[in-house]
């Protein structure tokens, strides 16, 4: 049992780690070297675990992807009397938090974007643009969305932004904060919502 235990929080680090330096490196760039020594283990402890550069990305993909879950259900059990245009603009400000703070979470979008990146590790802004796509489509339902504003167009300015500016981010940190989403979000509403929502993530910082 204490071996396993071991062996989890070796991979746990090497994860971090990789994480770490495929955000700040890229993946091409990235050696195994440097994240073995990020993680404070040897190289044939890192083999043990990933035997590839591919494998140890495509694992840190697959930790982002279950923390953007997280993300999302933590708007859902939020979710008020706003619907779900207040939803998505809630998640979004959850998310760019998250990004900021979340090596792992930050490194799945990183990945998915690097195009010296293998195929397949696109998922997890793959997750947030099929999210993002089914909420506002709820919102048309309920009649959130402006005659006109078709939930499909919506989804796409939605997801190019958050993603834009995490991507801007890697060399200003500012882009990814509230107070440029929010300033998003007063562009976009007044041009999609038939309902009054909140800018700022139903009041957060």
């Amino acid at each position: 049992m204490v071996k396993q235990e071991r062996a989890a929080r070796t991979r746990s680090a090497l994860i971090a780690a990789a994480a770490e330096v495929f955000s700040r490196e890229g993946y091409c760039n990235a050696s195994l070297v440097a994240i073995s020594g990020q993680a404070g283990v040897t190289n044939g402890a890192l083999h043990f675990h990933f035997p590839t550069k591919s494998a140890l990305a495509a694992a840190v993909t697959t930790a982002a992807a279950r923390r953007f879950e997280g993300v999302v259900a933590q708007g859902e059990r939020r979710m008020g009397q706003g619907g779900a245009l207040q939803l998505l603009i809630d998640t979004s400000h959850v998310l760019v938090c998250r990004l900021r703070e979340d090596t792992v979470l930050r490194a799945g979008f990183d990945l998915g974007g690097d195009p010296g990146s293998p195929q397949g590790l696109d998922e997890v802004s793959a997750l947030w643009q099929r999210w993002v796509e089914s909420t506002l489509e709820r919102a048309d339902t309920a009649g959130e969305l402006l005659e006109g504003a078709a939930a499909e167009h919506v989804a796409i300015a939605v997801v190019a932004a958050t993603v834009g500016f995490q991507v801007l981010a890697k060399r200003d940190p500012r882009w990814a904060s509230h107070r440029v989403l929010t300033r998003f979000w007063c562009l976009l509403l007044p041009r999609v919502s038939a309902v009054p929502a909140e800018l700022r993530g139903g009041g957060s910082g």
